[in-house]
């Protein structure tokens, strides 16, 4: 089982997914360096992870989604290999055209920086088959531009085909039917908002992310 964890200048969480990856697999993950052309042979799962890449200049991931390492990136997901975007990591996909839609700053116009509570959306990914749909979770959020936004038919397609993954179940940003985390049409890359990897243990006060972990890369080693 191979993992990758892909850093920008300005990544401040690929340390912390870098973790979440090596406790769910007992194998560290490959740094890979966004002016890096390819990923590397044999990767199943790719962590774009959060913080400010490139000081959030022009939009919040707009430079990062051209990376030259987004390019592979986008071939790997093609292919069928997991991707997962954390935060920042949820605009890259974004802006890289991985995902529908487009983070917007936060609706209150702050900086917003808690744990919040979560209603899982659909239990039928390969992200969240260890979760109930309904279930209620916690999570940390740490974002500026969190508001997700997308036109009337998109956000109908994402509920139609099963694609929202995790819903706020509290006021946090703004986004659009408290849309906190998406699935692309293959099921195969996420985003979100919120940060899984920052509670994976019982020292984080609760290990409700860790499930998200565990459930991926057990379901992509079988």
């Amino acid at each position: 089982m191979k993992s990758a964890v892909i850093v920008f200048p300005g990544s401040n969480c690929d340390r912390d997914l870098a973790v979440a990856f090596r406790d769910a697999t007992g194998q560290a993950p490959e740094m890979v360096w966004h002016r890096d052309t390819n990923i590397p042979d044999g990767v199943d799962v790719i962590g774009v992870p959060g913080g400010f890449s490139y000081g959030d200049y022009l939009r919040s991931g707009a430079m990062a989604a051209r990376s030259p390492i987004m390019r592979a990136v986008a071939v790997a997901a093609g292919r069928g290999v997991k991707v997962i975007g954390i935060c920042n990591g949820f605009q890259i996909l974004t802006e890289a055209g991985l995902l529908p839609g487009v983070l917007m700053r936060n609706a209150g116009i702050n900086f917003v920086c808690r744990n919040v509570e979560l209603e899982i959306g659909s239990s039928q990914s390969v992200f969240t088959n260890r979760y109930q749909a309904g279930e209620k979770i916690a999570m940390p959020v740490a974002h500026h531009d969190g508001n997700y936004e997308a036109d009337t038919e998109t956000l109908d397609r994402l509920e139609g085909e099963g694609r929202i993954a995790f819903r706020y179940a509290e006021e946090v940003n703004g986004s659009a039917r408290n849309i906190a985390g998406i699935l692309n049409d293959a099921g195969n890359v996420l985003g979100m908002m919120p940060h899984p990897e920052r509670m994976i243990e019982a020292a984080h006060g609760r290990s409700d992310g860790r499930r998200l972990f565990e459930g991926l890369f057990e379901l992509v080693a079988a």
